[in-house]
């Protein structure tokens, strides 16, 4: 009789450590959302590869993304960013939560566009960026989509005096759970 009762006991110890384990798994991918990962098939090359961060990288959840481009990705000066995303991401965007961090301090922003129908955010900083800087896009307020799936989000930036075609800086491959 004490034999049962010590087995139903552990039984019901691992059963009940399993399910918190099962259960605090959604939170640790959550929490690895700003690392690469492993791309099996396709994607950007490794070197095209921005980091990025998502506060909760949910499906369907409220969240802040905040899209890493480091000092030696940004050789040129940068007047204007311009972020793509594709079709099937039908998440939103405000555009009036929008921030651009340079070097740890907030620019002030001329204007920001989001183009839904040309899947598009443009940025406008309101005196250029210098090259050499880590900038970090921070997108407040963002809906994410309720549809999971790998979403890859382009830069491409223009410079100042430059002929105004934009530039291919590399790509944000955000995976949303």
């Amino acid at each position: 009789m004490v034999f049962k009762v010590a087995s139903t006991r552990r039984f019901l110890s691992a059963i009940a450590i399993t399910g918190c384990l099962f259960t605090g798994l959604p939170h640790l991918s959550s929490l690895a959302q700003g690392l690469p990962g492993l791309t099996l098939f396709g994607g950007p090359q490794r070197e095209n590869q921005l980091n990025f961060r998502l506060d909760y990288g949910a499906a369907g959840a409220w969240d802040r993304y905040r899209l890493r481009i480091g000092a030696k990705k940004l050789d040129l000066a940068v007047s204007q960013f311009a972020i793509n995303y594709p079709d099937h991401y039908e998440g939103s965007f405000d555009k009036k939560a929008v921030k651009v961090i340079v070097d740890k301090k907030e620019i002030p922003l001329q204007d920001v566009v989001w183009d839904k129908e040309n899947y598009l955010i443009e940025i406008f900083p309101q005196d250029p960026i210098p090259a050499g800087n880590n900038v970090e896009i921070v997108l407040s307020n963002v809906q994410n989509p309720t549809r999971r799936g790998m979403y890859y989000f382009n830069c491409r930036i223009i410079s100042p005096g430059d002929v105004p075609l934009l530039r291919y800086l590399g790509t944000w491959v955000l995976t949303i759970s």
